[in-house]
């Protein structure tokens, strides 16, 4: 399937609802394709700020290879030259893994995002973003990208194993939070330069959202601006299950 796009003006104050992909359960899945959105400003070409970018996106890359997050402010002669970035690996995720997945993004933004100033892609294993106006460590808590599955109608039991998994991943600490409870495997992630308190405050908002928008659906994703949360049930995708076991 083609990738649609969001529209970035330039950081997601335009935003439609995109293809959502099942919960990943392999290294297969990683650079499955989950969104992208990009800025409507565009640069001049072999422009400083095109060099700049090129510059900011190789050291994504680079650092992938040793880090699951990083974040990069390449400077330029003048302020409109400036470009800021950041790319984060899903939390279980290997080091090479991670790698490949950032460097399979930092490949494909130049052509779901040709000569714009600002750019985001996320696929099942990593997400990257750039932009020519900060938005290192400002929380946002935009919808990106909301995805709810069928609902089979209100079963108790389903659903209060679903509403423990959300409500634990809630309640847990760290950036990267996966929870399980019978069927229902759930899984949410913070970007790394959100505070503690963010992160917290970004997840919460998250999960409130699958639990009112979602309602019974037997799958739901929830991605906002710095963070995501999603639950699956089995049989609701092929390949429903997070990987718990690195």
């Amino acid at each position: 399937m083609e990738p649609r796009t969001l529209h970035l003006l330039p950081l997601f104050t335009s935003l439609v609802s995109l293809l959502s992909l099942p919960l990943p359960s392999h290294s297969s899945s990683i650079d499955s394709f989950v969104f992208v959105g990009c800025s409507q400003i565009k640069y001049t070409p072999n422009s400083p700020y095109e060099s700049n970018l090129d510059s900011l996106l190789t050291s994504l890359a680079n650092s992938a290879t040793y880090s699951t997050y990083n974040n990069f402010t390449i400077m330029g002669s003048s302020p409109q030259d400036v470009v800021y970035g950041l790319y984060q690996c899903r939390g279980d995720l290997s080091m090479p893994d991670c790698a490949t997945c950032v460097a399979r993004t930092v490949s494909q933004l130049g052509s779901l995002c040709p000569q714009t100033c600002g750019g985001a892609l996320q696929l099942q294993g990593c997400f990257v973003k750039y932009d020519n106006d900060t938005f290192l460590g400002v929380e946002d808590k935009t919808v990106v990208l909301k995805k709810c599955g069928p609902s089979v109608g209100y079963e108790a039991e389903r659903m209060g194993r679903r509403d423990a998994v959300l409500e634990s991943m809630g309640a847990s600490s760290g950036g990267y939070r996966v929870g399980g409870s019978g069927d229902v495997q759930g899984v949410a992630q913070c970007v790394g330069d959100l505070s503690v308190g963010e992160c917290q405050d970004c997840v919460s908002e998250a999960i409130s959202r699958l639990k009112t928008d979602c309602g019974t659906a037997v799958y739901g994703d929830m991605f906002l601006g710095k963070c995501y949360a999603r639950y699956t049930t089995a049989g609701a995708h092929s390949n429903a299950h997070p990987d718990h076991g690195k």
